[in-house]
């Protein structure tokens, strides 16, 4: 049985396809879910070591995921804060609500402190969900994130910022665009905030974006 810690947009959509126990962080029940056999923790990054240090008391030899899109701050929390005894595997599912019925879901895993078969028992039942498996060290996920995520975030936040919308007179472009803004709006904006402040390679590639449209205008 599966524990998930958080139910916000991604942790009900969890909840939703496994047989899991479910508690919000202000609930009183997450001794009970600290109790199963892997406990998927899928909080803000901003609120995930105050989650490590509640379950700290409550781990033992559990199996500990994160779902955080920044792997090199939580998987550094979850090293220091967790008990040497209890597994560890940072994943990020790169999907969510809006995009799971896309033709191909990607999750990407770091392994941590986690024995061979507990993490090939880990990567086949992902295969077998579905997902493609992309395994990397948490610096070449959060540069590539930098670059994907980040980037994707930033100019649908840009979008929303000056009122675009849906239009009569369109393009297959600019209807691409909205597709990216349909994603974007739907995601808090605590989870832009914190994937810009918690990924160290976040700023570098904003500043790259701002200097090449700026170049880009100044040759108009």
């Amino acid at each position: 049985m599966v524990g998930i810690i958080g139910y916000g947009r991604f942790g009900k959509f969890l909840a939703e396809h496994m047989d899991a126990k479910v508690c919000d962080v202000d609930c009183g029940n997450l001794k009970e879910v600290c109790c199963e056999d892997v406990i998927i923790i899928s909080v803000p990054i901003s609120k995930f070591e105050i989650v490590l240090k509640q379950i700290k008391p409550l781990i033992k030899e559990q199996l500990v995921v994160d779902t955080c899109s920044v792997k090199e701050e939580p998987i550094r929390l979850m090293k220091e804060i967790l008990p040497e005894s209890c597994s560890i595997l940072g994943t990020h599912p790169l999907f969510g609500p809006d995009s799971a019925d896309s033709t191909e879901k990607k999750i990407a895993i770091c392994r941590v402190r986690i024995n061979d078969e507990l993490y090939d028992k880990a990567k086949i039942l992902l295969i077998e969900k579905g997902l493609k498996v992309i395994e990397c060290t948490p610096e070449e996920h959060d540069r590539s994130a930098a670059k994907s995520q980040v980037i994707t975030q930033f100019i649908g936040r840009a979008l929303m910022e000056i009122g675009s919308g849906p239009l009569e007179i369109d393009t297959e472009g600019y209807r691409r665009l909205m597709k990216i803004l349909g994603v974007v709006k739907n995601d808090t904006y605590q989870l832009f905030k914190d994937m810009n402040f918690y990924n160290r390679f976040s700023v570098a590639e904003r500043k790259r974006l701002i200097e090449s449209m700026i170049k880009i205008d100044k040759g108009l």
